[in-house]
């Protein structure tokens, strides 16, 4: 039974750690990276669909992006996506291509990114806490119920605690490396 609740409590820890990644690639860091886009919507044929099922989305280089719409008459309708994004992008269109020139950061604008990415990590270790907290429950039920021993529960929670300190740590690394990533000039 501590094995269902260990396997359960790994598997919700990982899709976390998938979170806050997914949120980090989010955060601008001056490189051009597609994954910058990921979260622009298009309304394409009436409906709102993300930017990369309507369009290509490709590194021209290292601070541009290109953004090739599937059909010509997208171009307008993506190029408005990216100016209301609120990234601070100005697109760029040169027939049925959207350039988007990734400016540099300034300073300040490198640690107003730090702080964020350090409150997506906290997020993102508050989740990871949440689950623990499930787990730790769930075992102190089984034990309350008698499906398990005094000591089979303990050994469990002490199993649960040391999942937590290892994504708690992974948590940790991919905040560090972003922030590296940022304050790199």
């Amino acid at each position: 039974m501590i094995d269902e609740i260990m396997v359960d409590t790994k598997i919700r820890m990982k899709k976390s750690i998938a979170a806050v990644k997914v949120e980090l690639a989010k955060i601008r860091t001056g490189r051009a990276t597609p994954a910058l886009l990921d979260h622009i919507v298009v309304s394409y044929y009436g409906n709102d669909v993300p930017l990369n099922q309507a369009a290509t989305i490709s590194v021209s280089d290292a601070r541009t992006l290109s953004v090739q719409a599937w059909e010509k008459s997208m171009v307008p309708t993506i190029e408005k996506a990216i100016l209301e994004s609120q990234l601070g992008l100005n697109p760029v269109t040169a027939g049925e291509v959207v350039h988007i020139p990734i400016p540099s950061l300034t300073e300040e604008r490198r640690r107003e990114m730090t702080k964020l990415v350090r409150i997506e990590g906290e997020n993102g270790k508050v989740a990871i806490r949440n689950i623990r907290r499930d787990a730790i429950s769930q075992s102190h039920d089984l034990a309350k119920n008698k499906d398990i021993s005094q000591d089979d529960e303990k050994k469990g929670v002490e199993q649960i605690q040391s999942l937590t300190d290892q994504y708690t740590a992974e948590i940790d690394g991919l905040v560090k490396e972003k922030e590296v990533d940022i304050m790199e000039v």
